[in-house]
């Protein structure tokens, strides 16, 4: 499978397998392991995390799983993210969500995810939301012993703005690596919005949260979902896909700033999907096709 460069010690595999949904899937230690091998041998090496997830529980569920087999760790590339604190019966000093990317807290959830994942560095560090009371000269501070100290080795964020983005970065001693925003045939804010050109202008890759629209792209009988549907199902006729989810993947990973999507499935012919995408070549005029349908009218 094609990797992505992010940073000098960061490849990522260009399709990240996404573990938000790991309580739901409902399967064993065991069976997450097997899992966790079967994505492996298909190329899919980088896996993503967030403290909140499972309400705080899905990081452990992992490490426990992966302990099962240690060996398999240097073999993967971990993502978390940190900056939320919900309510939860898991944390119960937590009387609000909010978020906090205050230096006591970032280095709590780096903390309790290295303790969690059963492993003594993280390959990618995301800020989970934009933190509106954040004190970038903090964060920065506390990114730089964090990668001093080895325990983070890279940085990036999640659905941040652009003008968020560069704000950040601008206080860092190295660069952000990526932004983790959501992208989907559904979704196209941040094509509006200038957030994918500031991928492409400063050369490094997004990656695409809820690449399907949760779902949306299958059931939903809203007048542009059935639009996009009917676009996706044109287009796998033409290219010869087995499904839509296929060709939603391909219009992700055919876009220029090489759009890295993450898939939360527990489900093989659901990560064949996603694989299989990696094969299919839009023209002009399909990617198009999708655009239009979506938004509903033609480009002006």
């Amino acid at each position: 499978m094609e990797r992505v460069k992010l940073s000098e010690t960061l490849e990522v595999s260009r399709i990240v397998h996404g573990h938000w949904r790991l309580n739901d899937w409902n399967i064993s230690n065991e069976e997450i392991l097997t899992l966790i091998e079967q994505t492996r041998e298909l190329g899919i090496t980088t896996i993503d995390h967030a403290d909140i997830y499972g309400s705080y529980t899905c990081e452990e569920q992992f490490g426990q799983a992966l302990a099962l087999k240690p060996s398999l760790r240097s073999e993967l590339e971990l993502i978390t993210k940190c900056g939320i604190k919900l309510i939860s019966d898991n944390r119960p000093s937590h009387n609000i969500k909010h978020y906090d990317t205050s230096k006591e807290h970032i280095i709590h959830s780096v903390e309790t995810s290295l303790k969690s994942f059963r492993t003594d560095y993280i390959d990618l560090l995301l800020i989970h939301r934009p933190d509106f009371y954040m004190n970038p000269e903090e964060v920065a501070e506390t990114f730089a012993m964090l990668k001093q100290q080895g325990k983070v080795l890279n940085f990036g964020v999640s659905n941040f703005s652009p003008s968020q983005f560069s704000m950040l970065d601008s206080y860092l001693d190295f660069p952000l690596v990526t932004n983790q925003i959501e992208i989907s045939p559904l979704f196209l804010d941040y094509f509006m919005n200038g957030g994918i050109d500031q991928c492409l202008e400063r050369r490094f890759s997004p990656m695409a949260w809820s690449p399907l629209a949760g779902g949306n792209l299958f059931s939903s009988t809203d007048e542009r979902a059935v639009r996009v549907r009917t676009a996706l199902e044109k287009v796998r006729d033409e290219v010869g896909a087995h499904s839509i989810d296929e060709v939603a993947y391909a219009w992700l990973l055919n876009h220029p700033a090489k759009i890295i999507p993450v898939f939360g499935s527990s489900k093989l012919d659901r990560i064949n999907s996603a694989v299989n995408a990696m094969s299919i070549r839009l023209s002009n005029e399909q990617w198009y096709k999708i655009w239009i349908s979506s938004t509903g009218k033609d480009v002006a």
